[in-house]
């Protein structure tokens, strides 16, 4: 009854908990939420990205990564780099400037907000005037120009953002100095365009909304030339030479303007409308670049026949003679080219064209022939299809590792073999101790296969489904199809891909054996596929069996969905994870639990009527039990029917009020409310009143059996553990369901020498009823040591101490309001913590992960990694069930960046922070994964363009495969005990070890209520 004493204060335990436990949030994985503009820094060779939620991040080189938050939450409109600087100036929708630094300090870069600045008018004057349309940072690097919705063009002093009203150019001021026949205010309303003359800073180019453009004397004040267009006007490009000005058009034209101060031209020198001659839309954006090679490029947005094609997302590149439309499945924010920077050459030379989507980032590499797409290291498009789930595996074996690249290679053939042309800045982060994977399922069916080693998280192979089953569409078939002669030049890009052929195909459940190479993936009509990895192609049948969950029960009526119908005949399967077998559930319901033991080649799975067990060797199923409560009808009419009715709602209501009545009548006022064995004496109930006492609980409120969804299978775990008797272990496989019962089934797997000739055979021995009835989320075995169980093949690989089998193993059942300890095979409750008691919050997530100190090398604890639905991630100690540290973590609102939480088995974490980013998160000292990066403003002056060669991919996974865990371990450590300072090396402590139990009496089946 110790348990219940408050625990003193232990400042060598304190120390220790600071050398193994630290709460950061350390990067961003992904696309960025709904962004906004794009910026680029030629001389940095950096790109930023700005959102609606007013962030703003910079990408350069692979690991250099930065992110600022504006303090307003308004949408970045626009980002301009300040030439050769390393700043860079934003423009919120509240009109608002914003100057941002990349400032060094301790040897790393980061990014700061320095000034903001908001542009202000004359009293009484319309919020027009100073609506800021356009920006234009001047290469002196101490002006900035602002074009506004009245047309007059305002010039502030960097960086205090101060106003110069003597440099500003009004419309007035320019209606003035034209020429009598271009004299009519129609031609000035919003500022469209501004652009600083190639050669000579003391001209820019000014370009009206109404189509009159003038080229401005900053010294004389006065118009050195203009042009006035018969359409609105959209954009503006000055050529390299000077020679040439290019605008574009709200009717889809562009036209071309020889620079010639001495007449004014009435007419263009060529006109164009690309996709004419019927009404088309507007071109927002163009670029005309010179080459070596005579011809230019027209690069250009938009311009599409407005009938057949206007809700086409489209840029244009037009180079002697070949014409591509390049045909994106999300909005297009913004696009820019990089070209030759040296200012001493003669010609632009594009290479790449870089291009922002709603959705995605898409690089197109212009100096190969067919313009294919870069392969991007980052900012990977995670939800192309949305994710459904996800599955973390650490320290991937080199040969697994090779093998899944070597696979997504193949798949890779369509992209470029150009380097990565981001790349500025130098990555400090020191190369990942091991290789890691993150494995996200999606509802189109596929699995996807992510480098989640270090910063970067990088696309190393893609896993279809769809193959297996008969869709409304051929798997066979290429989206970006189309006949050569066809016009518009359509050509489909980037990755996103919102539609699904069928909801069905949906992954809900995976996992992964790293040392076999058995994957099996769970989907939302009841498929359950077991693949297995091969390196070439193949062609065969998969097999189908079916898991009947309702055998022998009456009276049950599926109204759900129908199960999705697999391919008949042998199927052609690419290289990589090819499915063998395929368990088919019935009724075909969301599987919503499944484990794979790779060792005995079972895998269990669990849906809300039941779960089963099926041996992938021998192709058969072992059993199938049956979860469903006599009340569960809501199991049955699944996740596309209509949810609960009205009635029902409010007659469970009602009762869950009375009971709470019922039982704060009935509470007792002294003594703990906490549970109690029924054998419990009234001494010792005595005796703790004179005791000081824990902080009282609150009692939890036991569910009703007639609750929906008690059959609900939640997790399902194997075990090779005493079950049965104290003398004897034997395999075993657990199951926990939404009304907190948990059945245990011991396994009699056959030798291998026998393993293809006798059945596997299973026997229910034990099931646990939990008072309280709540969701069983987590289930797990600690061996004689306290240390939970090795990994299915670890042992096997020399890769963890073998488990110790001597000493009295434990079962720890976690339920969404409680951790409890057992003993087994007796299973006594031992010890519990009942969180929702203390804190009023559920548990979401749970997994043991081993916490290894910053101090000592060799030394770490096995501990459990929470996640509540409060967002508060909190680490309890095994086996004691002791409370260590608890972080805020996720807004208790964000109810699916909770749900999408997901552990490692080294203390770090992630979940989704929108449909398109996974946030970062650890909790340990040791295991940091954050982007440490040196931008120089004079680095990277002199870099020429990007090589085509063996890609950014193929050397970030030689550095992944060869990189010594001593050279990164070392900066870790110099770092750390730099912030430590001078405080004290804690000794390593003893290891903590648990009482020896008594012998347990064996028996066969038991069915335990535990109280």
């Amino acid at each position: 009854m110790r348990r219940f004493l408050r625990p003193g204060h232990d400042p060598a335990r304190e120390r220790l908990k600071r050398d193994l436990f630290q709460f950061n949030k350390t990067v961003e994985h992904g696309f960025p939420h709904q962004p906004s503009a794009l910026g680029y820094s030629p001389s940095l060779r950096i790109l930023a990205i700005g959102t609606r939620s007013g962030a703003v991040k910079l990408y350069g080189a692979p690991g250099v990564e930065f992110m600022g938050l504006h303090r307003e939450n308004n949408a970045v409109v626009q980002i301009h780099f300040l030439p050769g600087q390393c700043q860079l100036v934003t423009l919120l929708d509240d009109n608002s400037l914003h100057l941002w630094s990349l400032k060094v300090k301790g040897g790393v870069s980061e990014l700061q907000e320095d000034e903001t600045f908001t542009l202000r008018g004359p009293p009484g004057a319309a919020p027009s005037a100073t609506q800021i349309t356009v920006v234009l940072p001047h290469s002196s690097r101490q002006l900035l120009y602002l074009g506004t919705e009245s047309g007059n063009v305002f010039a502030v002093q960097l960086p205090a953002f101060h106003p110069l009203e003597d440099q500003a150019i009004s419309s007035d001021a320019v209606l003035q100095r034209l020429p009598e026949e271009a004299r009519h205010r129609r031609v000035f309303e919003m500022v469209e365009a501004l652009q600083e003359h190639p050669w000579d800073p003391n001209q820019i180019l000014i370009g009206y909304s109404r189509g009159l453009v003038v080229i401005w004397d900053l010294q004389g004040s006065r118009v050195l030339c203009h042009f006035l267009s018969s359409q609105q006007l959209e954009n503006v490009f000055w050529q390299r030479d000077s020679r040439l000005i290019v605008s574009c058009h709200s009717d889809g034209s562009y036209c071309q303007w020889r620079m010639v101060s001495d007449s004014p031209q009435p007419e263009p020198l060529r006109s164009c409308v690309p996709y004419g001659p019927f009404p088309c839309k507007a071109i927002t954006k163009i670029f005309w670049l010179t080459t070596k090679q005579g011809l230019p490029f027209t690069i250009f947005q938009g311009g599409m026949p407005r009938a057949s094609y206007g809700d086409r997302h489209c840029i244009s590149v037009v180079h002697s003679g070949q014409q591509t439309a390049f045909d994106f499945t999300s909005r297009i924010i913004d696009f820019t080219v990089l070209v030759e920077v040296d200012p001493a050459a003669a010609f632009d030379d594009p290479y790449a064209l870089v291009v922002l989507a709603e959705e995605e980032l898409v690089v197109i590499d212009l100096q190969t022939a067919g313009w294919p797409p870069v392969q991007p290291p980052y900012l990977a498009s995670l939800h192309c299809s949305a994710i459904t789930c996800s599955h973390h595996v650490s320290n991937i074996p080199l040969k697994l590792w090779e093998r899944i690249i070597a696979a997504g290679s193949r798949q890779s053939t369509h992209f470029s073999t150009m380097e990565w042309p981001i790349d500025g800045g130098t990555s400090l982060a020191p190369a990942p101790p091991q290789r890691d994977l993150l494995l996200t399922g999606h509802e189109d069916g596929t699995v996807r296969f992510w480098d989640a080693s270090g910063v970067c998280l990088r696309l190393l192979y893609k896993l279809s489904t769809v193959r297996v089953f008969l869709t409304d569409t051929d798997p066979n078939e290429s989206l970006s199809a189309q006949g050569e002669e066809e016009w518009p030049p359509l050509r489909k890009v980037g990755s996103f891909d919102p539609y699904s052929d069928d909801p069905r195909l949906g992954i809900q459940k995976i996992f992964l054996c790293k040392y076999s190479g058995y994957l099996a993936v769970a989907g939302t009509a009841g498929q359950v596929l077991v693949l297995e990895l091969n390196d070439e192609e193949a062609e065969h049948a998969v097999e189908q069996v079916e898991a009947d969950l309702l055998r022998d029960q009456e009276g049950y009526r599926w109204k759900g969905h129908e199960r999705l119908c697999a391919r008949p005949g042998p199927v052609r399967f690419e290289p990589g994870f090819q499915p063998f077998v395929l368990v088919q559930c019935q009724p075909p319901a969301v599987v919503t639990s499944l484990a794979l033991h790779s060792e005995w080649r079972l895998v269990a799975f669990g849906t809300s009527h039941g779960f089963g067990l099926f041996d992938h060797q021998q192709r058969r199923q072992v059993f199938v039990k049956c979860t469903l409560h006599p009340s569960d009808q809501l199991a049955l009419e699944g996740p596309l029917s209509r949810v609960k009715s009205l009635k029902k709602s409010l007659r469970q209501s009602f009762r869950r009020i009375r009971r709470s009545r019922v039982s704060s009548r009935k509470r007792r006022p002294a003594g703990p409310p906490g549970e109690v064995q029924e054998g419990s004496s009234r001494a010792e109930r005595t005796g703790l009143q004179n005791m000081e006492l824990a902080p009282v609980q609150r009692k939890i409120e036991a569910r009703s059996a007639e609750d929906s969804f008690t059959g609900f299978v939640r997790t399902l775990y194997f075990a090779d553990t005493y079950l049965r008797d104290s003398s004897r272990h034997c395999p075993s496989l657990w199951a926990g369901t939404n009304g907190g019962t948990v059945y245990a089934f011991a396994l009699r797997v056959p030798p291998a020498e026998r393993r293809m000739d006798e059945p596997v055979r299973a026997e229910q021995a034990k099931e646990i009823q939990l008072m309280h009835r709540a969701p069983v989320v987590g289930i797990l075995v600690l061996d004689g040591r306290s240390v939970p169980l090795p990994e299915p093949l670890e042992v096997a690989h020399d890769l963890s101490k073998s488990p110790d089998m001597q000493g009295s193993h434990q079962l720890l059942v976690v339920s969404e309001e409680q951790f409890k300890v057992f003993t087994l095979p007796k299973v006594s409750a031992r010890l519990k913590l009942k969180l929702t008691a203390l804190e009023g919050s559920r548990v979401r997530r749970v997994s043991a992960a081993r916490f290894g100190s910053c101090r000592a090398e060799d030394y770490g604890e096995h501990h459990l990694a929470v996640l509540t639905n409060l967002g508060d991630v909190q680490v309890v100690s095994l086996p004691l069930l002791k409370p260590q540290v608890r972080y805020s973590c996720i807004r208790r609102e964000d109810v699916s960046g909770i749900a999408s939480c997901v552990f490692t088995k080294y203390g770090q974490g992630f979940y989704l922070i929108s449909p398109s980013e996974f946030e970062r998160f650890s909790l340990s000292t040791k295991w940091l994964v954050e982007p440490r990066c040196l931008v120089d403003s004079a680095e990277s002056k002199n870099r020429s363009h990007p090589r085509n060669g063996s890609g950014p991919e193929k050397s970030l996974g030689r550095a992944r495969n060869s990189g010594s865990q001593s050279d990164g371990e070392g900066v870790l450590k110099e770092i750390q005990s730099t912030l430590e300072g001078d405080r004290g090396r804690v000794g390593t402590p003893t290891a903590q070890g648990c009482p020896s139990l008594g012998p347990d009496s064996p028996g066969p089946f038991v069915k335990v209520a535990q109280f």
